[in-house]
């Protein structure tokens, strides 16, 4: 069984930063041998792709709307993927969930979910 845990969610002004963690756990699981990825859901909207990091780490990938302004990075040591969201815009709240071995930019490529982090961002 692979849990992950998302942390680090908050309310912030427009222009402020955030970042997400994701600590990942199970038996046989390693953040550093599966692709992790963010997703985001916002009120009446699907779930949408935000980030992905390959397993060997050589492939990020983000949605155009993020694109520039978060990354994604990984602690193997801790099992944990981060995901830095930096000039956030009100556009940018949602729950954010982290997710484990998959690819691509549909929720349904993707086998583990965490629970989900409120990120809030006032104008």
């Amino acid at each position: 069984q692979v849990r992950l845990v998302e942390s680090g969610g908050g309310s912030v002004q427009a222009g402020d930063s955030l970042r997400l963690s994701c600590a990942a756990s199970g038996r046989t699981f390693s953040s550093s041998s599966a692709a992790m990825g963010w997703f985001r859901q916002a009120p009446g909207k699907e779930r949408e792709f935000v980030a992905a990091r390959s397993w060997s780490g050589g492939s990020t990938y983000f949605a155009d709307s993020v694109k520039g302004r978060f990354t994604i990075s990984r602690d193997n040591a801790k099992n944990t993927v981060y995901l830095q969201m930096n000039s956030l815009k009100p556009e940018d709240t949602a729950v954010y969930y982290c997710a484990a071995r998959g690819w691509g930019t549909s929720p349904w490529g993707w086998d583990y979910w965490g629970q989900g982090t409120q990120v809030t961002v006032s104008s």
